[in-house]
């Protein structure tokens, strides 16, 4: 009787508090709201990914000025100047828009300037793959980052791979090469735009493995990420922008007092400040490796969005290559959620052993 009383009250008690329906529903609501979270985050990527791509491809087609690093190094300047923007707004306007407080401080700055170089390295081999071939074919030119993802990942965190994940990996190389094999008999291939397309593949990898390890110095925040990693970016390009003879090219450029032209230069920063965010939000709540295969994918989207829109006829080995490229994307990142479904303690050791390399900021920022 007495456990019968007990048991009795412990249910009443339950249902008065509602304690374990609560937990249930909070779990279930926190689950849906990640998840629309993620997805949300995923499509305002590829939405800005996509416009900036036929954006700079617009600004980097102009005969008349041949200067991809000065357009670039705009962009950062205009990000910078948003960044000033956002925080006086933030200021003046405290419950509409909610931006850090940022004062440039040269420790942080140096501790950033890994990630600036790497990133610098990405939107000018980016720029310079989109200048010399296609968009159409930027996506296969710039599909090799999941296999840099897996040699880096194994060179920096020692992490290796499986056969099932290299076999997949395979497949994308695969469908690379049969890309460039079609691109070379339509006669339009441009081997500077692969070569700038392979390196442009290796720091969109390096890239995503860095933003996590110099998230700490930036107390976590994207916005101060996205001001200390454009300022350095600025300085980067000036010596650059002299060494490769593009001051003499800006001078003599006939549309340099042209409003239209600095327009759409100052549209191509905005989308420039907009996705170095939605980057690093991307990263911050899925992976690097999401973040890889994500940007695999909405490149094959934009291919088809290029194609219709140049309304070009490309044959079904050229298409192929591009279906090769997703299929192995797709498969490799299922190849390893089940492994780490599998092997939980692995994942977890791998998980610290990042932890305790992000943490060596101190040689990375000298």
């Amino acid at each position: 009787m007495n456990r019968t009383h007990l048991k009795r009250f412990t249910i009443l008690r339950m249902a008065l508090s509602g304690s374990e329906t609560m937990d249930q529903d909070e779990q279930g609501e926190t689950f849906l709201f990640r998840a629309c979270r993620i997805a949300a985050v995923v499509a305002l990527y590829w939405f800005i990914s996509i416009t900036m791509v036929f954006l700079n491809n617009y600004l980097l087609d102009n005969r008349d000025l041949d200067a991809p690093l000065f357009v670039t190094f705009y962009q950062c300047v205009v990000t910078v100047g948003l960044c000033w923007l956002m925080q006086l707004l933030s200021k003046l306007c405290p419950g509409l828009i909610d931006f850090p407080s940022v004062r440039f401080d040269l420790k942080t700055s140096r501790e950033v300037l890994p990630l600036s170089i790497v990133f610098i390295s990405m939107i000018t081999f980016n720029n310079l793959c989109l200048k010399y071939v296609g968009v159409a074919f930027y996506t296969v030119g710039r599909s090799l980052s999941t296999v840099f993802n897996v040699l880096l990942s194994y060179v920096i965190l020692k992490q290796t791979t499986s056969y099932q994940a290299l076999l997949c990996c395979g497949i994308i190389l695969g469908g690379f090469w049969l890309g460039v094999d079609q691109e070379g008999m339509a006669g339009s291939l441009s081997w500077s735009g692969v070569f700038f397309g392979v390196l442009a593949s290796a720091c969109v990898s390096l890239n995503a493995i860095f933003t996590k390890k110099v998230m700490p110095a930036v107390d976590g925040n994207i916005w101060k990420l996205s001001y200390y990693n454009n300022i350095n970016a600025c300085v980067l390009f000036l010596p650059l922008i002299v060494v490769f003879g593009e001051v003499g090219r800006i001078a003599s450029f006939s549309r340099f007092t042209d409003l239209g032209f600095w327009g759409m230069m100052t549209l191509g920063g905005v989308f420039g400040f907009a996705i170095g965010y939605v980057t690093g939000l991307q990263i911050k709540y899925t992976s690097p490796l999401t973040h890889n295969v994500s940007g695999t994918a909405k490149a094959c989207a934009q291919t088809v969005i290029a194609v219709v829109y140049n309304s070009s006829s490309k044959s079904l080995l050229w298409w192929t290559s591009n279906m090769m490229v997703l299929g192995g994307s797709s498969a490799y990142t299922w190849v390893k959620s089940l492994e780490m479904k599998k092997t939980p303690l692995k994942d977890s050791q791998d998980s610290a052993k990042e932890k305790l390399l992000s943490g060596e900021k101190s040689g990375l920022g000298v």
